[in-house]
């Protein structure tokens, strides 16, 4: 059974990398869409080849993510991932149905821990509060304050420009944005996936050295298979997220897409090679859209659309948890372990 369960959480890992790629696709490219730098087509297109490389970069954030948690030795163990990937995938499913850009990322996390304190495995708090808590609050408000900087810096610079021709360069340039954006994109959100197969192999006993302690590096065909599923994922689109963030939170000209879309790369590659922590694409793109276009003027931005996306944020992690919990308590009940 523990070979068969095994396969299972591999699959569902993969299933919900797939949705975090169309759910996450509007992050790399609603922008450049929205300004019309880049056709839709073109534009996922570009998103899934960057997500694909940018998820073959590193190995820190996977290593975070399989930290999180410290499921129970056997069954017992795989069944908690699973139901943290189940959750994980349903709040998803939920807020994309909605069209609200929420966090994957903490919907995978607030799955394993919600599953995680069902069962009565151990939860690492303090790599929760470091790598996921704090960075959840602090990326925001950096990419927010950094576009609204950057676009301020834009128009000082051109300011005596033909209007015109800046927009032409800017849209030019957010082809190269965009690619960055993606490439972080795949960075950030693949390797979670890679930490939770990797979390699966170890639990079961299947990647540890003669110690029985869990290998430093992942396998090759993980990072692979992390990085087809959300490429492919992110080609086949998510349209009504992109129509929230490129549309409904405020009308983006080419000179801010490409602030936000810069600013919201730097601080992706910023927290995956530095810190090591598992950030939201979402949150990030979301608020650096907002800072740039706060440039206008504040009321320029939609507020009460942004509202209701923080709602989304807010409540990401603890519904993602109960979700889990609950997959939990049947997984638990139907298989008996």
């Amino acid at each position: 059974m523990e070979l068969a369960i095994v396969i299972a959480v591999v699959v569902v890992a993969l299933g919900f990398d797939y949705t975090n790629g169309f759910h996450d696709a509007a992050n790399a490219i609603a922008t450049s869409v929205s300004t019309r730098a880049l056709t839709p087509r073109i534009a996922l297109v570009l998103a899934a080849v960057m997500n694909f490389v940018g998820a073959l970069l590193g190995q820190e954030v996977a290593h975070t993510v399989s930290d999180v948690i410290t499921p129970m030795a056997g069954d017992a163990g795989l069944v908690v991932i699973l139901a943290g990937l189940l959750g994980a995938i349903v709040w998803n499913l939920i807020t994309w149905y909605f069209g609200l850009p929420s966090s994957s990322s903490h919907a995978l996390i607030g799955g394993l821990v919600g599953a995680a304190i069902t069962a009565g495995a151990i939860v690492h708090w303090a790599t929760i509060v470091d790598k996921v808590l704090i960075p959840m609050v602090l990326s925001p408000i950096v990419g927010f304050a950094a576009a609204f900087a950057v676009m301020l810096t834009i128009m000082w610079i051109f300011r005596r420009r033909n209007p015109h021709r800046v927009f032409r360069g800017f849209r030019m340039a957010q082809t190269f944005s965009a690619a960055a954006l993606a490439l972080g994109h795949g960075l950030q959100d693949a390797q979670k996936t890679m930490g939770v197969i990797f979390l699966t192999l170890t639990s079961a006993g299947y990647y540890t050295n003669a110690a029985g302690e869990p290998q430093e590096n992942l396998p090759l065909w993980v990072v692979v298979l992390a990085a087809s599923a959300i490429s492919l994922g992110t080609y086949s689109g998510g349209w009504r997220i992109m129509r929230t963030l490129g549309r409904r939170i405020i009308h983006l000209d080419p000179a801010r897409g490409f602030a936000a879309e810069s600013v919201g790369a730097g601080v992706l590659y910023t927290t995956a090679f530095v810190f090591h922590a598992p950030i939201s694409t979402t949150h990030t793109i979301t608020s650096a859209i907002m800072g740039a276009g706060a440039t206008k003027r504040f009321s320029a931005v939609r507020w009460g659309v942004a509202r209701s996306i923080v709602a989304a944020w807010v409540l990401t992690f603890p519904m993602a948890g109960l979700v889990a919990a609950l997959f939990y308590v049947v997984l638990h009940a139907v298989l008996g372990v």
